[in-house]
């Protein structure tokens, strides 16, 4: 069994996956959101200036079409989207609502359909290379039958179950460092035991979801302002707790960096450094159980983010969690 956003990559490419068509331009609508519509061609800008890769290096994804997105959502939730006043509620750019639909769908959409499509395929190459991210995805409030925070698509959802049904992966565990609660795939995994669920977050912001947390298996419910030393301390020792109860076959890393100091949305202080050491120890403990890792850079809404991801994923290079194996040498030595 087989599908189409699965293929293979060439020996020299990393399994980092990028299309620049990943970012949104909306006729200068953009400008009245407050996320960073450039920010994932920034990231792989920022890698590229610093000679870390070139443009061969990376894999380019294929768009997750319907018969794609079937897989987890339903008829009704994709109909939906024809409608430019939901895509404007999911996208919460109200003006997006006033713009024909053909436009929301090539503009907005699509982008997001084709970084669901690189989320799928980073799940297959982390599987054979170890690791792999993409450098998007991450749309942890979408579920099968409702998106929401800026989440059109259940990226998530869709990335393990077509592990489950492509790649023989028993189970799998979810890691979830952004700012917010991961609701979408929460409710999609609802009594789902193959599925572990670890979130880390604001408990005071957005979206408060009350039914969905029934699903996390290892709940930290952080509060405003919370610093560096406090933070690293609860992941060292949650994670390895997780580790200890539940052996995953793949570790999906929901890498948001919203929890920056200035980020407007996180209400959090986590520092530059913090959120690189904070993907190091994820990358390390994988490596130290032999456990796969696909990373999502899902949320931050600021253009600083853009370069504290370049700098980690450098950093993940450096203490050789990533880019290490053989087939990898012509990109990153």
């Amino acid at each position: 069994m087989s599908t189409r956003l699965y293929f293979d990559i060439e020996e020299h490419q990393w399994p980092l996956v990028y299309d620049d068509k990943y970012n949104v331009s909306f006729c200068g609508f953009e400008r009245f959101h407050i996320f960073d519509a450039k920010k994932w061609r920034n990231i792989v800008q920022f890698l590229k200036e610093a000679k870390f890769i070139s443009a061969d290096c990376l894999v380019k994804p294929k768009e997750a079409k319907e018969n794609d997105l079937i897989v987890v959502h339903t008829k009704k939730y994709l109909k939906s989207l024809k409608w430019s006043a939901k895509v404007a509620m999911i996208a919460e750019v109200p003006i997006v609502a006033c713009v024909p639909n053909i436009l929301v769908q090539h503009a907005y959409l699509k982008p997001m359909r084709l970084q669901t499509g690189g989320s799928v395929l980073a799940g297959k190459l982390a599987l054979e290379r170890g690791w792999a991210i993409n450098i998007g995805g991450g749309f942890h409030h979408c579920s099968g039958d409702k998106g929401g925070g800026f989440c059109p698509y259940a990226d998530i959802t869709l990335l393990i179950k077509y592990l489950l049904m492509y790649r023989s992966v028993q189970n799998a565990m979810i890691v979830d460092l952004d700012a917010h609660q991961g609701n979408g795939y929460q409710r999609d995994f609802l009594g789902v035991p193959e599925v572990y669920i670890m979130d880390m977050y604001n408990r005071h912001i957005y979206p408060k979801d009350e039914e969905a947390k029934r699903a996390i298996r290892r709940k930290i419910e952080l509060g405003n302002k919370v610093e560096d030393l406090e933070y690293m301390l609860k992941l060292r020792k949650n994670l390895k707790a997780a580790l200890n109860e539940f052996k995953p076959d793949i570790l999906v890393y929901n890498a948001g960096t919203d929890i920056l100091d200035s980020d407007p949305l996180g209400h959090m202080r986590i520092s530059d450094i913090g959120i690189i050491k904070r993907d190091e120890f994820v990358f390390e403990i994988c490596k130290s159980h032999q456990i796969p890792v696909v990373m999502l850079t899902s949320g931050g809404y600021i253009r600083r983010t853009a370069r504290i991801i370049a700098d980690s994923i450098i950093n993940l290079k450096a203490k050789g969690l990533i880019g290490n194996e053989p087939v990898s040498k012509s990109c990153g030595d």
